[in-house]
């Protein structure tokens, strides 16, 4: 049997994790990269999962994780793009730095590791490059604007470059959950801070509640974990793969109503309580 092997961004926690260990579990080699592997102990126990040091933000990690995966494995066939975060709050709150380290990561490093690995690819006639975006890439809500640049790039990026890389038999594939539990609203988010600015307090508090209600409910990572393995192994150009139900009901939503009445409908929920 010819086994499969992923390499995975951002696999310490969350969703990346989740997934490395769903693939390992279905008989894939896992090359799950990170930025301080050393910390990690669950993953290195597992057979056919190795670490690899691994910084979005720096050619050089990148070029040695891929490196050292296809000496290890011999070979790569899936690049899972993970690693991401979210900066959210206020907008006029936010720096200028971290508007910076979110574009950094959330979209400059996906095309920093995709680049990389695109010469791969195309030398050995075909691949996979998948990456997880959010439904947040093609709708918005309150306190997400930078957020949501960072996914909407994201998604434009790479109904794009299908165009290009096609030819090479490499396929682009977007991963577009809704709200997962993770430790998304925790360790992996940045909130916007200003003391001094109180005028947005009110909407602020009320729709962060909102928004963290909608969390509650939510599923968690496996089920963002079993959407990529189906894109996976699917060996057509579908670009895109809703994650959750609710990514579903959103993104259908949007599709269907004009954005006027789709927007009340955001607002009737994550501004409920608060009166202009």
């Amino acid at each position: 049997m010819n086994t499969q092997t992923i390499l995975i961004t951002g696999a310490s926690s969350g969703i990346g994790k989740i997934t490395a260990k769903y693939f390992a579990e279905h008989g894939w080699n896992v090359a799950a990269t990170m930025r301080t592997p050393a910390k990690e102990t669950e993953l290195k126990q597992i057979p056919n999962i190795k670490l690899y040091q691994l910084d979005v933000t720096d050619e050089a990690s990148i070029a040695k994780a891929i490196e050292d995966a296809i000496k290890d494995f011999g070979k790569i066939d899936v690049l899972i793009n993970n690693a991401g975060y979210g900066a959210v709050g206020i907008f006029e709150k936010a720096t200028k730095e971290q508007i910076q380290k979110q574009f950094d990561t959330n979209v400059f490093g996906v095309m920093n590791v995709t680049r990389q690995i695109l010469p791969y690819f195309r030398a050995k006639k075909g691949g996979t490059i998948i990456n997880v975006s959010s439904m947040g890439g093609r709708i918005t809500f309150p306190l997400y604007s930078v957020y949501h640049a960072t996914k909407w790039a994201l998604e434009g990026w790479a109904e794009s470059l299908q165009f290009e890389v096609r030819q090479f038999g490499v396929r682009i594939k977007n991963i577009e959950p809704g709200a997962i539990k993770t430790d998304f609203l925790g360790r992996s988010m940045d909130i916007f801070k200003k003391e001094s600015l109180k005028d947005y307090d009110r909407y602020e508090e009320i729709t962060t509640k909102n928004m963290d209600e909608s969390y509650k409910s939510a599923p968690d990572g496996r089920v963002v974990a079993k959407t990529i393995f189906k894109a996976a192994n699917d060996s057509s150009f579908k670009l895109r793969y809703p994650a959750s139900p609710q990514s579903s009901m959103f993104l259908t939503l949007r599709k269907l109503l004009p954005l006027g009445v789709f927007n009340s409908i955001v607002g009737s929920v994550i501004e409920k309580g608060f009166k202009n």
